[in-house]
């Protein structure tokens, strides 16, 4: 509209008005020729000067509204996809397909995802979650952290092997225990949860169920057993498949790879490992936790302990 009336109420020439709006001519003419052709009513709204569709007034090979249905009844009926729609009503894929486009049928919607059921245990103790996260070594920051995926010769040759991160958090207050080894063999699996036990303990929490996933070093593991049957703990697995059972210890790993692994640049895996007893009492003495309004685990500890006394 501004490009009209510099050039038909002020005078200004098309080549300076395209010029002024940094236009071709020939788009400065357009809008000429629109607002010329309006009718009284559309100049007086300023309807001349909107955006028209492409596409044209009359189609008159476009399927009609009836066709549109029996598509999206096929479709409703069936979830087929366009393809066997077009065999089964005698149509051509490329028919199909616009009408579905058309109804905003194109893609399939996504599969209803089971109902978010979030428990937790009312006392610290009464259930404890284990699992093992790898982390590889290494002798140099890696591209992870310095994004520079390039290697010599002699590091693509370099075998640096993994590191196994054994964990056990408790349910309700989230405490976490967290130990670096070389291996997840059962004895070191059984030496570990005997520490975290101890450690729990020193913070006042009998532990009463401890909660894994089917892995060897759990299920057949005798020594373990042994252990929790001495301490009259209930050892509970989880179905298979289904990781979200053991919810909190595998989300606290993922915090524990963002945060620890990759939160910061370590020369090698070795300082690492050095650093983590320091980023685990930051989590559970000073980090903030969003499940627990936003205050640390510790407080749900002492708060608990406070209450029994």
């Amino acid at each position: 509209m501004e490009l009209v009336e510099l050039c038909l109420e002020q005078g200004l020439s098309r080549r300076q008005a395209a010029a002024w709006r940094r236009v071709s001519v020939s788009t400065v003419q357009f809008w000429i020729d629109r607002r010329r052709a309006a009718s009284a009513e559309q100049v007086a709204d300023g309807s001349w000067a909107q955006d028209r569709p492409s596409t044209p007034k009359r189609q008159p090979a476009r399927s009609s509204d009836e066709v549109h249905d029996k598509v999206c009844r096929a479709r409703e009926r069936t979830g087929w996809g366009p393809r066997l729609i077009a065999s089964e009503l005698g149509m051509s894929h490329a028919t199909v397909s616009r009408c579905l486009q058309r109804r905003g049928l194109s893609r399939r919607p996504a599969l209803e995802r089971e109902q978010v059921r979030r428990f937790e245990w009312p006392c610290p103790g009464d259930l404890l979650q284990m699992d093992t996260k790898q982390f590889a070594r290494f002798s140099r920051p890696g591209h992870a952290v310095t994004g520079n995926r390039f290697k010599t010769s002699a590091e693509k040759r370099e075998k640096v092997g993994k590191q196994f991160a054994h964990t056990i958090i408790d349910d309700h207050s989230r405490l976490a225990f967290t130990e670096l080894h070389d291996d997840e063999q059962a004895a070191t699996v059984t030496a570990f949860v005997l520490r975290a036990l101890d450690f729990f303990a020193d913070h006042g929490i009998t532990a009463r169920r401890l909660q894994t996933d089917n892995a060897w070093a759990y299920v057949h593991n005798r020594s373990l057993a042994q252990l929790l049957a001495d301490r009259g703990i209930q050892h509970r697995r989880i179905p298979p498949r289904t990781p979200k059972r053991n919810g909190k210890v595998e989300r606290y790993q993922q915090t524990l790879k963002r945060e620890w692994g990759l939160g910061q640049t370590y020369r090698d895996s070795h300082a690492r490992q050095a650093a983590l007893a320091a980023w685990l009492m930051h989590y559970n003495t000073t980090r903030n936790h969003s499940s627990l309004d936003n205050r640390p685990p510790i407080t749900r500890v002492r708060k608990q302990l406070r209450h029994n006394s």
